[in-house]
């Protein structure tokens, strides 16, 4: 006979019949919550389903997956079909239109909405999960890689990926707006080490001067049209900015900006030797002169004053020396605060004789872009109050004269030794060079007597 104190076998049956049907029930009735959260949807076939989805327009997708949760996993099954991917990953990049639609709906609007759907449809999961999904939707997608299209000039395909979901999403954009610096740090490793990033920059920083010319404008696209080029908030561009640039030594560092922001030939290649060989003009300067304004800014927090200063100074030997006008145009272009910060930092250093040749072309570039000449004197009257003792004010106003005087000198030489042609540059640049020189102490003459009428 059996031990009163065993347990009955019919019992322990029974309970565990009980908690199976527990089980079962508790999923038939997340089963059911499910059924219901479809609503309507909840009668129709899969197919039928997905059949309706290709009557709506991608931003009615993107509003529909927000219904409930049951109604986005059904939506995300149906992005990775084959008919869905057929619909929503659209290849024609060397096409501004896109076919069978009104005249205006480009694909670059197109890969907007869907940023939105991807974003929206995967809003409850984890950024790692996100960024996996995301770019396993789109890495079938040959013109969404770095080095994927054999026509990159020609291609709209970096520039949808860059304004929809996450970078390796399609619109980086889209995706990322409102997440906070942490998540956003994540996002670019995920793409940096997706697109093996680093190694190429590597490879094109420590590299001569265009010896890897495909591989520069690449990385140049690639950088501008993914991460930089869709902000419309200077916070965001000099935060993506910064991730590009911090990683790498100050030498590199300005080397890459060179390449990412330096001018192009017309074939879009960098045209390395432009700065060293003649003056060039504003455009070829104005997006190196936005992007330390960007950095300069109080958005780059991760940036002092003495980073973007030693930077400043390391551009202006890449690839060797650049001429003294070019640098001057550039710090004219930086504005007002970079200007002054880089010209006091010389004063403070003691550096009287460089600190003249930039004041003199400075003012050399204002003759000849048409700038106002008293900003030049109110610029070098505001960096002579920086100088400690009057004998280094007095020392800097005399090197002042000895450079126009010798420019002037060696520039009358040039015109000599040319001939008297007209046409000649140097004979051009003596012009602008008396007329700098004169409108300069024009200006220092009236900032005299009005200082003395003041008074």
């Amino acid at each position: 006979s059996s031990s009163p104190n065993s347990p009955c076998p019919k019992h322990r049956r029974s309970s565990r019949r009980s908690r199976g049907s527990w089980h079962r029930n508790s999923q038939n009735s997340q089963d059911s919550q499910a059924l219901l959260a479809l609503g309507q949807f909840q009668t129709l076939p899969l197919e039928i389903f997905h059949m309706v989805l290709n009557y709506l327009s991608v931003k009615d997708i993107s509003t529909l997956s927000m219904v409930s949760k049951t109604i986005s996993h059904r939506l995300i099954n149906y992005i990775s079909t084959s008919s869905g991917t057929r619909r929503l990953l659209l290849q024609d990049f060397h096409n501004l239109e896109l076919p069978g639609r009104r005249e205006g709906t480009s694909i670059l609007e197109h890969y907007k909405s869907l940023g939105l759907l991807l974003k929206r449809c995967t809003f409850l999961q984890p950024t790692r999960d996100r960024l996996k999904y995301v770019h396993k939707v789109l890495s079938g997608v040959s013109c969404f890689k770095l080095s994927g299209c054999a026509s990159p000039l020609n291609c709209l395909g970096l520039k949808c990926y860059g304004v929809t979901p996450l970078p390796s999403f399609c619109h980086l954009q889209i995706l990322t707006a409102g997440w906070d610096e942490l998540e956003c740090h994540r996002v670019f490793n995920f793409l940096w080490e997706l697109s093996n990033l680093a190694k190429k920059v590597q490879t094109v920083v420590s590299s001569k001067a265009g010896s890897c010319r495909k591989l520069e404008l690449r990385i140049r696209l690639y950088c501008r049209r993914v991460l930089l080029n869709h902000w419309t908030h200077s916070s965001d561009s000099a935060f993506w900015l910064t991730r590009i640039l911090k990683p790498w030594p100050i030498v590199n560092q300005a080397r890459l900006l060179y390449i990412l922001f330096g001018p192009v030939s017309s074939l879009r290649h960098v045209v390395w030797w432009k700065m060293v060989e003649g003056p060039t003009d504003e455009s070829s300067l104005k997006g190196l002169a936005e992007a330390i304004k960007l950095l300069y800014g109080t958005e780059a927090r991760e940036w002092t004053a003495d980073d973007v200063i030693s930077l400043l100074d390391e551009l202006a030997v890449v690839p060797q020396e650049w001429l003294m006008e070019n640098n001057a145009r550039l710090l004219l272009l930086s504005g007002n605060n970079i200007c002054f910060t880089f010209l006091a930092s010389k004063a403070v250093n003691g550096r009287a004789v460089e600190l003249a040749r930039l004041v003199v072309f400075m003012a050399l570039v204002c003759e000849k872009d048409r700038y106002c000449m008293d900003w030049t004197v109110k610029m070098m009257q505001k960096v002579c109050e920086v100088f400690s003792t009057p004998w280094e004010r007095n020392n800097f106003l005399q090197c002042l004269e000895n450079v126009f005087a010798h420019m002037l000198m060696d520039t009358l030489q040039a015109v000599l030794a040319g001939g008297h042609n007209e046409e000649d540059s140097s004979f051009i640049n003596l012009f602008h060079l008396v007329n700098a020189q004169a409108n300069f102490h024009k200006e220092i003459l009236y900032m005299a007597l009005r200082s003395n009428s003041s008074t």
